[in-house]
């Protein structure tokens, strides 16, 4: 492995990729730069698809159930993988795990092109779904690994803005290239959008350095629950992700209008990355706490619109609110759970809220799926929206810690 000198005293570290800049040099270098632009394929790859695979299973016959199950298998595969990443960077290291992940998040969307079975695209779907765990695990630790711990908050905060505009671009755009490019071409696009990233990591010099004590950051996950304070933000949250989960998966089957559905998403798309800094910013100087009681409610108010799928205006404007109280919600319950951990928990927490956030939204989507064959779009949208609301009795209780 080769390493990169630094203009200083002391040199990095032979097992730590030169990826960050020095406290006195560009925190974006070249080589962070290409691993940015891989995390932002990889995003783009999976959000491309999120709301098209359940359309492409609607057309071909599949319904509400199979639209449901698509996404859950994706983010349920997502769960099981997850804890398994730490291990997988011990054993081989972050360029063959990372490579790993851009195969299982790209080469598998191929495979719709010539099948639109249910089995099948749901056997897709969860080997995407292990693809996104590895990346979603393994790119984080790579940059809280590498960057300076002066500078890792700033390095991270890159990561994260980065991180959420596939969201902003892929959700509505994928919708919309349904109707433009078609199925096959964007199954190809979403494929060539992970894969690309391969080049990018390659061009990384250094990126062979394994991760230490990742194994110690995911035991014993649901131990943490008990006596910690974390079970009220870990509720309230996985409560919003179930919302989310419905929302991008069952928003494109209940209108039937495309271009509202696109314009919804995006918006929701943009408002979460927005709502997410600014509540991280006031939350640091007021309490993070004080700030969750109005994220729910705005969650809550936007997933209720959704009970009038029929009128653009409800549903746009629902989607604006939802997509502010979801982003809210994840900085704000992430806050507080590390409030309420010393720093040798820290990695217990985060595996903690990336299980609310994809086991939410996976199951969300599979039960969504079932009821809304009985009860019908409006009824099952109002019921997401008690969930949500319900979440607000755990804030309330969690003001008296």
């Amino acid at each position: 492995m080769t390493t990169c000198e630094l203009p200083t005293t002391e040199p990095l570290p032979p097992t730590k990729p030169a990826i960050v800049g020095a406290a006195t040099g560009s925190l974006v270098t070249p080589a962070f730069a290409r691993l940015l632009v891989m995390v932002f394929g990889s995003g783009l790859s999976m959000y491309l698809l999120t709301s098209v695979v359940p359309l492409y299973l609607a057309a071909s016959g599949a319904g509400g159930i199979g639209a449901g199950l698509s996404t859950g298998a994706m983010m349920l595969a997502a769960v099981a993988v997850e804890l398994l990443v730490p291990r997988m960077l011990r054993r081989f290291g972050y360029r063959g795990t990372l490579a790993l992940g851009l195969v299982l998040l790209g080469a598998p969307s191929l495979a719709l092109v010539f099948t639109s079975s249910l089995p099948l695209v749901l056997a897709v779907c969860v080997v995407r779904g292990a693809g996104l765990a590895i990346m979603v695990v393994g790119a984080v630790a790579l940059v809280a690994d590498v960057a300076p711990a002066h500078r890792r908050g700033e390095a991270l905060g890159v990561y994260g803005v980065v991180v959420g505009l596939p969201a902003v671009i892929g959700l509505p755009l994928g919708v919309y290239l349904t109707n433009v490019i078609g199925y096959d071409a964007l199954f190809v696009l979403a494929a060539v959008a992970s894969l690309a990233g391969l080049a990018g990591l390659a061009m990384v010099p250094g990126v062979a350095g394994r991760s230490t004590g990742g194994e110690e950051q995911h035991v014993k996950v649901l131990g943490g629950l008990r006596g910690s304070g974390l079970l009220m933000p870990t509720f309230v949250f996985a409560a919003v992700t179930v919302a989310a989960g419905i929302s991008v998966t069952f928003l494109p089957l209940a209108s039937g209008n495309h271009l509202v559905v696109a314009i919804a998403l995006l918006i929701q798309a943009i408002a979460a990355p927005g709502a997410r800094w600014l509540a991280g910013r006031i939350g640091d100087r007021v309490g993070p706490v004080k700030l969750l009681l109005p994220a729910i409610t705005f969650a809550a108010l936007g997933a209720g619109l959704l009970v009038f799928v029929g009128n653009p205006a409800a549903v746009i404007t629902g989607a604006a609110l939802f997509g502010t109280g979801f982003g809210a919600a994840q900085n704000l319950t992430l806050a507080i759970m590390y409030d309420r951990s010393p720093k040798t928990r820290y990695g217990q927490v985060s595996a903690l809220w990336n299980l609310a956030y994809d086991g939410g939204w996976g199951v969300g989507a599979i039960v969504f799926g079932f009821v809304v064959s009985g009860t019908g779009y409006p009824l099952a949208f109002a019921l997401t929206a008690v969930l949500v609301a319900a979440a607000v009795l755990p804030t309330l209780r969690g003001y008296s810690r």
